[in-house]
């Protein structure tokens, strides 16, 4: 946009236009001479320097009302996960208290004899084979 801006109105000599990598080519600049501009699906069209100036003002308000809006959506999702956490975190003392409450029940449970497992009757195990 600042580049559109400094041509004057009557053209420029010998400008470097940059192609990329580093290359820059060397040109004149009619007073005339518009700007080509991608219009959208890549389609391009020559515009006048005025209108390619106005195209790029256009596209930079919509860029910053998207940060905007991204970084509104960022602060709500953000305060969402704040307020998910500390439920956890609660849930999980909750759970905890419950546990030591419920502790010397379960420790009179575990003096009880356990009963054995039933072993397989010979045979009924399973092999390489199978």
């Amino acid at each position: 946009m600042d580049a559109l801006i400094s041509i004057s109105e009557h053209g420029a000599k010998d400008v470097m236009i940059p192609l990329g990598a580093g290359v820059q080519l060397i040109a004149d600049i009619h007073a005339n001479s518009g700007a080509v501009v991608d219009i959208g699906s890549r389609v391009q069209a020559e515009k006048t320097r005025e209108e390619a100036v106005q195209i790029l003002k256009n596209r930079n308000e919509e860029i910053i009302s998207i940060i905007e809006k991204i970084k509104i959506d960022y602060d709500e999702l953000d305060k969402q996960i704040v307020t998910l956490a500390t439920e956890f975190n609660e849930k999980v003392e909750h759970i905890k208290q419950e546990s030591e409450d419920t502790a010397p029940t379960e420790a009179k449970n575990n003096l009880e004899p356990k009963r054995k497992s039933r072993r397989r009757k010979r045979g009924t195990e399973l092999t390489l084979d199978d």
